[in-house]
């Protein structure tokens, strides 16, 4: 067999590469965020078991070690993410603890904000981080059929300022897009915006429109949630690693449980393990798992000591998680120190959120972290050397 000199510099550079860069190019990685909305409790998620202050600071509310799905002697996951557990001996779920940012905001929209746009906290940007990172070379690298699809109520999120495509209803989006008609600009920018935006809205709609080949046998679970996933799935499928929608924004909540919390979040809980893994499974399906990462948000934590309707305020730092066939697994970070409280009785982070989007623009897309946080973060170890 003849080689030209393009593949053998091809194979040169891929011999260095770990087998997830090996088995897709940049342009065919998906990165999917999941948005925990209104501020989930981490505390209560990955669970300290083990420290006499955790359940000291919640009487009513401290999961007991004998129903923690335990990680290690020290921290443990709630019962309601037990289908999580095989990702995790698998090695593709990892832990990232204690994430936060110097002076946190309290509000729900403010801290949002500040996690979208990859902003410090006295800073206002009209841009998301993932916006910023098309920019910072990864839109040269690929003809995306849309830069991003937000599925869901939380709007386009970090999208912001991408040529993405934000969809509430995913029924209703295919059949409204069957009325956009394509016409010509006549010369207008403004027009010629319009027009670019009609023209995702199309192809995006044609992702969804347009089953894949061969139809997904995996089921999906009821809801928003679980619907929201299953378009992602499907799109994916759709694009067969064509280097059509790199980025989904999906979204659950409402987290905000200042009363009554354990039920409520439980049931949460237990809505997000059941979608990420028929995300897992819709995805190794349609052959995408090993190009694909997850990784879920939220604006903020919840306080450390429980109130007196058995529910948590807003607080600061929070554990979060990131999945996928390329992801080293294990607990990334340390947790909070419950006995050392700042002065607003909450968690001190200890890694910024900036870190996980500086890991994932070097070395997940390859592009200039610089460029997308603003400033220089160190990267944490959770994608496989």
């Amino acid at each position: 067999m003849k080689l030209h000199r393009r593949h053998l510099l091809s194979l040169a550079a891929c011999a260095g590469l770990p087998g997830w860069a090996r088995a897709a190019s940049v342009v065919d990685r998906v990165l999917v965020l999941v948005e925990l909305k209104g501020g989930n409790d981490g505390l209560n998620t990955v669970v300290p078991y083990a420290d006499p202050a955790y359940a000291a600071l919640r009487p009513t509310l401290a999961l007991k070690p004998d129903v923690v799905l335990p990680l290690d002697e020290k921290v443990g996951l709630h019962p309601a993410l037990a289908p999580l557990m095989p990702l995790w001996a698998q090695g593709e779920l990892a832990v990232l603890q204690g994430l936060g940012y110097p002076s946190p905001n309290l509000s729900h929209f403010r801290s949002i904000e500040i996690w979208d746009s990859a902003s410090a906290s006295d800073e206002y940007l009209d841009d998301g981080w993932v916006a910023r990172a098309m920019a910072a070379g990864l839109r040269d690298r690929a003809h995306f059929t849309t830069e991003g699809v937000a599925l869901g109520s939380a709007g386009p999120g970090a999208l912001r300022g991408a040529r993405a495509v934000a969809i509430g209803n995913v029924d209703a989006f295919v059949a409204q897009s069957r009325l956009v008609r394509s016409v010509d600009g006549g010369g207008s920018p403004a027009l010629a915006h319009v027009l670019r935006v009609e023209s995702d809205v199309m192809k995006a709609a044609d992702g969804l429109r347009t089953p894949p080949a061969t139809p997904l046998a995996t089921e999906f679970p009821a809801g928003a949630f679980g619907q929201a996933v299953r378009a992602t799935c499907r799109i994916v499928a759709g694009q067969a690693g064509q280097g059509g929608v790199p980025v989904f924004h999906l979204s659950l909540g409402s987290f905000d449980t200042h009363q009554q919390q354990a039920g409520t979040h439980a049931g949460l809980l237990k809505q997000l393990a059941e979608g990420l893994v028929a995300l897992r499974a819709g995805l190794v399906e349609a052959g995408a798992w090993d190009r694909t990462l997850v990784l879920t948000y939220s604006e903020f934590g919840r306080r450390a000591r429980e109130n007196q309707s058995r529910g948590t305020d807003h607080g600061t730092a929070s554990s979060h998680f990131a999945l996928g066939g390329a992801v080293k697994g294990g607990l990334i970070g340390t947790m909070p120190e419950l006995e050392r409280l700042d002065a607003t009785q909450n968690l001190v982070h200890t890694s910024d959120f900036r870190q996980v989007y500086a890991t994932i623009a070097r070395q997940w897309w390859g592009v200039p972290p610089e460029k997308v946080i603003r400033g220089r973060f160190d990267p944490l170890p959770f994608l496989r050397a």
